[in-house]
């Protein structure tokens, strides 16, 4: 029978047909570009980006190590023989990868044979990483025989190694060691502060002094050592792709060795401090603080209780009380008020004020330095401006404040000196001192400031507040007539493979004064008169030098019958500015009473001018070989 096939059968077949082949062909179309996108893909990753590849999966392969590189040397301004260097010394790393299995047995062999406990090991290491081929570092500062016996044992030490790791070594310390500083281990908050520098977990950072301003300078560029590891960080190449280290830059400091030994020797065992300044350069000759401490001891194997009684000591040898240390100026603060009054001209220095020893004011009596109470006799009669300073007459200097200049004027001058304001001088601490003003008082105790305030002020003390190094800036300005140059420590930044200077560090002015020429001239005349003619004529004993300068005793709240002794200074007083240098002693009131700082400065001039030690220049000096301490107080 036959099958009758409508056209409307017809059509629906071819059209089911066409349907299936236009999907045929566009699933054709999707494979070939499919295809084609994969091949673009390959060709970029093996061709046009395969070396960036290949160099990502080498740095998979290599395992890398940070080689430190050795700080740079440092020496005193002649730049002969170093005072900090660098001496070699080891330390022992840990793979506990290398010691699976055996990682308590190697700890604690290890840690015996390194004189520390296995629970010391176990800190240094997390329990999370001990199958970790992860270099740690157990100790440093390891000395020879310490690893001599790791030697003899090492195959029972798997995964333990040592290496050289340079130890710093302060030559010079003492005194010194306040100006240099030391150097640890990076802190956690130090590393937060430094990580985006290059520094590391185990980078050696300067903690104080110039190790730690300079410290950028110092580091050097760590080296590189790579190895190749499989997949689980062992070692599957025996010899190291090295990258070697450079050294840090090597820093020459101002400082004079010798004049540094002479200052120490001078002020000895006496809590103050004392500086050498070349004030035509701010360069720091000397800078002394007493007391002081070993900065060896951070780098050698001293006992923990050791060093804690070192940072307990009620002492403080931390404190670099040349700069970051405050006291009251005392009488040196006369020098500002006379270069007030010569410059204001609101009372003739050459009138007279009359010292009866006594000025009744405000209810109260008013007692001159060389007023005896028990006899009530002691004055020093009429005096002019050049005579009060020589004498330092205190009822001269509390008439002329509170009279004439003024509490405003006061702090007006005391600033343009450099007081109240940033030393600016290169060490990571230093204070800014403090000049009171009457705006202060009422803000801080409100209270109306008085003219017994002002009175105080004139001569020294109440609030106003110095380090040793701003009198030694103020004398500067003096010398200088109008210029305070920018304290500073280092000289010059240098190569250390070539010695070839990088930098030089030029003097820059901090603070200046226009004055008339003749005001610094009278300044400098009545200076000298006081070390001829006034309270230093007796200990500036020396013939090898002319000196002018100022000395001063600062009243302190809490001690008995003692005070702070002052002298500033400088010299040559008729010699070329460029040859003078500024010298400043302050001995704390904590000591026992003497009138020591204008006798020690006596024999730092001697010794600086006639080339001499601490020892042949007191040998020089019979007032200072049979100086016997007054028991009262000089002014």
């Amino acid at each position: 029978m036959l099958k009758v096939i409508r056209a409307t059968d017809l059509q629906n077949q071819t059209g089911s047909t066409g349907k299936k082949k236009d999907k045929l062909f566009f699933l054709s179309i999707l494979v070939i570009i499919t295809f084609i996108f994969y091949i673009v893909i390959l060709f970029k990753m093996q061709v046009v980006e395969g070396e960036g590849y290949i160099i990502q999966s080498t740095r998979v392969m290599q395992r890398t190590k940070t080689l430190p590189a050795q700080r740079g040397e440092i020496y005193d301004r002649k730049a002969d023989l170093p005072i900090v260097n660098n001496i070699d010394s080891f330390a022992v790393d840990f793979i506990p990868g290398e010691a699976i299995g055996k990682y308590d047995s190697v700890a604690s062999r290890l840690a015996q044979y390194l004189g520390m406990s296995k629970i010391d090991i176990d800190q240094i290491i997390p329990s999370g990483n001990r199958k970790d081929y992860t270099t740690f570092e157990i100790k440093s500062n390891v000395s020879f025989e310490e690893i001599n016996n790791i030697a003899e044992n090492i195959t029972d030490l798997p995964g333990v190694s040592w290496r050289s790791k340079p130890l710093r070594n302060y030559i010079e310390t003492k005194s010194l060691s306040h100006v240099i500083g030391y150097v640890g281990d990076i802190t956690n908050t130090e590393l937060k502060l430094l990580y985006n520098k290059g520094y590391t977990n185990t980078s050696i950072v300067g903690k104080m002094g110039i190790e730690n301003q300079y410290d950028e300078l110092l580091q050097g560029t760590p080296g590189t050592e790579y190895r190749n590891v499989d997949v689980k960080g062992r070692n599957i190449a025996e010899a190291p792709i090295t990258q070697p280290p450079e050294m840090g830059k090597n820093l020459v400091l101002t400082i004079d060795t010798n004049i540094q030994h002479l200052a120490e020797d001078a002020l000895g065992n006496r809590i103050g401090a004392a500086v050498v300044l070349k004030p035509a350069t701010g360069e720091i000759l000397a800078m002394v603080s007493y007391p002081y401490y070993d900065a060896n001891i951070y780098t050698t194997r001293r006992s923990a209780e050791e060093i804690k009684k070192l940072e307990e000591d009620p002492n403080n040898p931390f404190i670099n009380r040349a700069v970051d240390a405050a006291y009251p100026p005392a009488s040196t603060f006369k020098i500002i008020m006379s270069t007030a009054l010569l410059n204001e001209k609101t009372f003739p220095s050459d009138d007279i004020i009359k010292c009866t020893g006594i000025l009744d004011y405000g209810g109260r009596q008013w007692k001159c330095h060389v007023y005896n109470a028990e006899k009530k006799t002691g004055s020093h009669g009429p005096l002019d401006l050049k005579n009060a300073l020589a004498q330092s007459c205190n009822i001269y200097f509390w008439t002329i404040g509170r009279d004439y200049l003024g509490v405003d004027r006061i702090a007006e001058y005391a600033n343009e000196f450099g007081y109240g304001k940033p030393l600016e001088i290169d060490l990571p601490s230093s204070k800014d001192g403090f000049v009171p003003t009457a705006q202060w008082k009422e803000r801080r105790y409100h209270q109306k400031w008085l003219d017994g305030d002002t009175m105080n002020m004139s001569i020294g003390q109440s609030d106003t507040l110095v380090t040793p190094l701003h009198v030694a800036d103020m004398m500067a300005m003096i010398v200088n007539e109008g210029v305070i140059y920018k304290p500073h420590v280092l000289k010059e930044i240098r190569d250390p493979v070539t010695n070839e200077i990088i930098e030089s560090i030029q003097p820059e002015p901090l603070y200046t004064m226009d004055l008339e020429e003749s005001i610094w001239k009278e300044l400098k005349t009545d200076l000298r008169y006081m070390v001829t003619d006034g309270t230093a004529t007796w200990p500036l004993e020396t013939k090898v030098v002319q000196i002018a300068g100022k000395t001063g005793t600062a009243e302190v709240s809490g001690y008995t019958n003692s005070w702070h002794s002052w002298f500033v200074g400088y010299g040559p007083y008729d010699g070329d500015p460029e040859d003078a240098v500024v010298v400043v002693v302050l001995v704390e009131a904590a000591n026992i009473w003497e009138w020591w700082a204008p006798y020690a400065s006596n024999i730092i001039f001697q010794g600086i001018f006639a080339n001499q030690t601490y020892e042949e220049a007191v040998k020089s000096l019979p007032h200072v070989r049979y100086y016997t301490p007054p028991t009262g107080r000089q002014d």
